[in-house]
């Protein structure tokens, strides 16, 4: 098969296109031929070298998401079969024409989306899924900011946090993201080039704050998330763009009663990835078939052109997914 390589750490510069050795299924998994895979930042971290894979996963192709169809079905039979459309969930090698994978992290494609579309679901929304609702508990009628929510995961917790009745605000970079925001319901746009985002909560929440965030910058927003919060309001930390090191007042955690936690992915078990696909299957997809929530795509690429789409994303200009088609 054909797959993008990280020849050595570095730039975009070090992904080859290249011949790979087919995978195989192994016990449970069954194996799906790729039409389309989807970028995340953790494949830019593992192109230079900082964000290994896990062990059982492919070391040198990247990618943790796909779309295909079932090329060999796990030998349980579960509930899909040779030809199904599939979506699902990858430790890496999405990068690539052919993948396997357990069966318990793919996901029938819902039959209105493209193969492109599908692709960037699993990573995206099982990510946004399990912070908003699993960890922060969010309720109908909370107030929630979302950090960078033209992001991938940012659209998707937008999405899905209106189709739970949530107000949103959201930051980004740029007036023109925040517009494009606000067609998927954003509440509140906030330019952090142009605007506090501490003072813009409190006026807009009338000086009681938000009672949930999710962050992917990190270190320098810790002390300014903390101020938004509302009593009893909960942080979860989903990146680190801007840094991993801050310091902490913690009588204003104590104060507030605040709850902080943080989330990654990619390093859980099987049984725990394959309990949250459940979740998303059982409570996401039908907000899918019903039109409630679609992912963005800002570009679609052919897989040759995987290092012109790392420059692309690493330079921040991205609103929603940058999908790179493989076949079809």
């Amino acid at each position: 098969m054909k797959a993008i390589v990280i020849s050595k750490p570095g730039g975009p510069e070090v992904l080859q296109l290249q011949q790979c050795p087919d995978p195989h299924p192994g016990n449970g998994e069954l194996g799906a031929a790729v039409s389309a895979t989807a970028l995340n930042r953790a494949d830019l971290l593992q192109r230079r070298g900082l964000y290994p894979p896990p062990d059982d996963a492919p070391q040198e192709i990247p990618g943790l998401e796909f779309s295909g169809r079932v090329e060999t079905p796990a030998r349980s039979a579960s509930g899909f079969k040779a030809g199904d459309r599939v979506m699902g969930l990858l430790g890496g090698g999405g990068y690539a024409e052919r993948v396997v994978l357990h069966e318990s992290l793919a996901l029938p494609v819902p039959k209105a989306w493209s193969d492109e579309e599908a692709a960037a679901f699993p990573e995206a929304y099982l990510t946004a899924y399990d912070a908003l609702f699993p960890q922060l508990g969010l309720h109908p009628g909370e107030t929630l900011l979302i950090h960078a929510v033209g992001s991938g995961v940012g659209l998707a917790a937008l999405q899905l946090a209106k189709a739970a009745g949530a107000i949103v605000a959201g930051t980004a970079g740029s007036q023109e993201k925040l517009d494009r925001a606000a067609e998927f319901g954003l509440d509140l746009g906030i330019c952090y080039r142009e605007t506090c985002f501490e003072q813009s909560i409190r006026d807009f929440t009338a000086g009681r704050g938000c009672q949930a965030i999710i962050d992917f910058v990190g270190a320098p927003y810790w002390e300014r998330n903390l101020r938004c919060l509302a009593p009893m309001g909960r942080l979860i930390v989903v990146g680190l763009l801007g840094g991993a090191k801050a310091e902490a007042d913690l009588a204003l955690v104590l104060r507030k009663r605040l709850r902080v936690m943080g989330t990654v992915l990619r390093s859980r078990s099987l049984w725990e990835k394959a309990k949250l696909v459940d979740r998303v299957g059982r409570h996401v997809l039908p907000l899918a078939e019903r039109g409630k929530i679609r992912p963005v795509l800002d570009r679609i690429l052919p897989l040759r052109e995987a290092a012109e789409a790392h420059a692309y994303m690493e330079s921040n200009r991205n609103f929603g997914k940058i999908v790179l088609q493989v076949s079809g």
